[in-house]
């Protein structure tokens, strides 16, 4: 079985989180610049086992797309010619970066840290993958 890959997409940095290979636990992995998003996800893909890539679906509180839906649906467009067989799951993603702020300030990390936007994207694809993963 292979790994679930989860993104936060977002204009300038993407939040990217991963599964164990038996697709039990989501755990943040990194966060990259957009630009550099499907150079390392080919390297990912090369060295592990994926079996499908979650992407954060924004809305509005009105259930209409956000306004960064357009830049989400190029990409998929990009990414299913790089890896047509790859299957993509969309999942809402709504309050993920104030539940990932608010995980922050649980955890004990102090606002230094909480200004972190790359952190804060890491955790908010952990939290789309969790919430994928409690629909299995």
């Amino acid at each position: 079985m292979g790994r679930l890959l989860a993104l936060d997409f977002g204009k300038k940095r993407t939040g990217i989180a991963v599964t164990d290979e038996l697709q039990l636990i989501a755990s943040g992995l990194t966060a990259v610049p957009t630009p550099e998003l499907m150079s390392f996800l080919s390297d990912y893909f090369s060295k592990e086992s994926v079996d499908a890539l979650i992407i954060g679906l924004p809305k509005q509180l009105n259930n209409l797309p956000s306004e960064s839906e357009p830049l989400i649906e190029s990409f998929i467009k990009k990414f299913k010619l790089e890896f047509p067989l790859m299957p993509i799951e969309r999942v809402d993603e709504r309050f993920t970066s104030k539940m990932a702020i608010k995980t922050m300030i649980d955890s004990g990390l102090g606002k230094k840290k909480r200004r972190d936007k790359a952190l804060v994207d890491e955790i908010s694809a952990t939290i789309i993958l969790q919430s994928y993963l409690h629909t299995l």
